[in-house]
């Protein structure tokens, strides 16, 4: 049987526990692979695998993407992506790449998700299906798969994201899920269904990657390792065109409203395309203890907090009594930083994954559609603070209930119904969004702290200074 010097087994564990993905920080990998897939270059010259490896060196077993191109020269071009140098007993020197920043690799992976068929196990792994799906959506979207330019993203904490342009067909991005996770990713599905209701307020889909391997247990596991769609280039997100706006003293109540019905109609959509469910008492129960929880952290982490417990405790003692609408799949996580300013397509929305330190049940289960509403609304107050660290600029109070009341203005125009009607339960939510706020800023960003306390303050009729 062939050999490898050295071995994976010295190799894999201190290159992994450098990367920016890896969860367990401070600790030496303990690998073990628990299956892989072969990838083919179609000029034969290059080996493309991606091995599956689960880390068990946390608190919690974690589940690692690596793909891998193995050449038989150096490239000197892809230095920055070497992984090892090794000696194969029957081939030789092989040098050994992350294959997410070698072009071979990056395009056979592209390849495989467009053309919708199985990936060859190298054992372990039971297959890697792929979707292909719609592959021939707007703008006539193609298979990137020789002669374009591929580059990565960098600066990604979870994933790695490849981008892939050409001078044929519009450029495209490739998420790959170097974390894997048990169960169907929820960006990959809410955006294939959302395409496949026909919405265009998001990136049309190529397709994605699907996995099988062995659980601690053995039982079978599944989920998602990459997943492909249209890129946007050149665009910017909805915070950058809200900071710049608010720090040049220009309104922002004809791009708020347009956001305000880009969201209403996502909302609609994934009410056609998802459940929806009546808020039950034992959902209701569970949302307000959610509430109450991350009141408990914030008022603990944050002395200047304290004051207003009770305060706090009356909003959500009133939404607790407020008539509550039906639940729905909703974005979960959405600010002005998912939202991206397309020309002649208006607003688009990103990433659906939900908040990303929630567990994927929470994250997929049913919700109020007014979360999604509430966590805009204080992306805009941020936008009007953002403003002021960054540029130093006193944004009006003005400024920011102008914006807020023509986004909610056109979601209500676009819904058929006005998310105001629903005042108790939207400030509670606006309220649990800005204490999780004050509780991240405390731990993260200290200077910015002042943000969200006066949103907390402004939503409890306290001075905000």
């Amino acid at each position: 049987m062939p050999t490898v010097t050295p071995s994976f087994r010295d190799v894999l564990p201190g290159w992994i526990g450098r990367q920016r993905w890896y969860t367990a920080k401070g600790r030496t990998p303990e690998l073990r692979r628990v299956g892989g897939l072969r990838f083919e270059d179609p000029d034969g010259e290059v080996g493309i695998e991606t091995w599956l490896l689960r880390d068990e060196a946390g608190p919690a077993p974690v589940v690692y993407q690596v793909p891998l191109t193995y050449r038989g020269a150096p490239a000197p071009e892809l230095e920055h992506a070497l992984l090892a140098q090794v000696e194969h007993s029957e081939l030789g020197p092989r040098w050994v790449y992350d294959a997410c920043h070698d072009p071979v690799g990056a395009r056979a992976l592209l390849a495989a998700i467009v053309t919708g068929e199985a990936v060859v196990s190298d054992g372990g792994a039971g297959l890697g299906r792929a979707t292909g799906h719609r592959a021939g959506g707007p703008g006539a979207m193609r298979a990137h798969t020789a002669g374009e330019r591929v580059r990565v993203l960098s600066g990604e904490q979870s994933n790695t994201s490849i981008i892939f342009e050409g001078e044929d067909g519009p450029p495209v991005i490739c998420k790959v899920f170097r974390v894997v996770a048990e169960g169907r990713n929820p960006d990959v599905v809410v955006q294939e269904a959302l395409a496949d209701a026909g919405s265009t307020r998001v990136p049309a889909p190529l397709g994605d990657l699907y996995g099988e391997w062995p659980g601690v247990s053995g039982e079978s596991q599944q989920g998602h390792l990459a997943f492909a769609q249209e890129f946007l280039p050149g665009v910017e997100d909805a915070w950058r065109v809200a900071v710049r706006a608010a720090a040049d003293g220009a309104p922002f109540v004809a791009p708020a409203a347009d956001l305000g019905a880009a969201v209403a109609s996502v909302h609609r959509d994934l009410a056609a395309a998802f459940p929806v469910h009546e808020a039950t008492a034992p959902i209701r129960a569970q949302l307000r203890a959610t509430w109450r929880d991350r009141a408990t952290a914030a008022l603990l982490a944050v002395p200047e907090l304290e004051p207003l417990r009770d305060a706090v405790t009356a909003v959500y003692a009133r939404a607790e009594e407020a008539t509550w609408p039906a639940l729905q799949r909703i974005h979960g996580d959405l600010h002005l930083g998912q939202v991206l300013e397309v020309p002649e397509r208006g607003w688009l929305l990103l990433d659906f994954e939900g908040e990303p330190l929630r567990p994927l049940p929470e994250r997929t289960a049913p919700d109020l559609a007014l979360r999604d509403v509430a966590g805009m609304l204080r992306s805009l107050d941020y936008a009007a603070g953002g403003a002021g660290r960054e540029h130093g600029t006193v944004v009006p109070d003005e400024w920011t209930s102008a914006a807020r009341e023509a986004f909610l203005d056109g979601y209500a125009r676009e819904a058929g119904a006005d998310p105001r009607d629903h005042a108790d339960l939207l400030a509670a939510l606006e309220l649990d969004k800005a204490l999780y706020e004050a509780l991240y800023e405390v731990r993260n960003r200290p200077d910015w702290l002042t943000i969200p306390l006066s949103g907390v303050r402004r939503l409890l009729g306290a001075p905000t200074t």
